[in-house]
């Protein structure tokens, strides 16, 4: 079993980690966390750079733990979304783990884009979590 969860870093995005690792250790499968970004500028160069040391250390939290896994960082222009799909895909995920936000009352008739466009157009089940406030 694959469970493919989207990662940055943020309440939402720890909340998603956590859950997923929860997932990975009651289901004894591989964890795939994604993080994705558009890149393309000197800001997001550097914020690539900062990434990659948060995801080192997301890396070794999970050996630590003894929990399979892979972690795979896009920058290639594509949404957060498509980028968590398409691995998703590739990767045959029978979950995606994803972290939401609060939401103001207005904020709350539209969830965020990527959320909603993972929801919509994941092959697999999809578990949204709420950062703790």
């Amino acid at each position: 079993m694959k469970i493919v969860v989207g990662f940055i870093k943020n309440a939402a995005g720890n909340a998603a980690l956590d859950r997923a690792i929860e997932e990975a250790k009651l289901r004894q499968a591989k964890l795939v966390v994604v993080h994705s970004m558009e890149g393309g500028d000197k800001e997001g160069a550097e914020e690539v750079l900062a990434y990659r040391e948060e995801l080192e250390a997301v890396a070794r939290r999970l050996a630590n733990l003894d929990i399979p896994h892979e972690i795979h960082e896009f920058v290639r222009g594509l949404s957060p979304s498509e980028d968590l799909i398409q691995c998703a895909r590739d990767e045959e995920a029978d979950l995606i783990v994803i972290g939401m936000r609060r939401r103001s009352p207005v904020g709350k008739l539209l969830m965020g884009s990527n959320a909603q466009e993972i929801l919509l157009d994941a092959e697999c089940p999809v578990l949204a979590v709420k950062a703790k406030y």
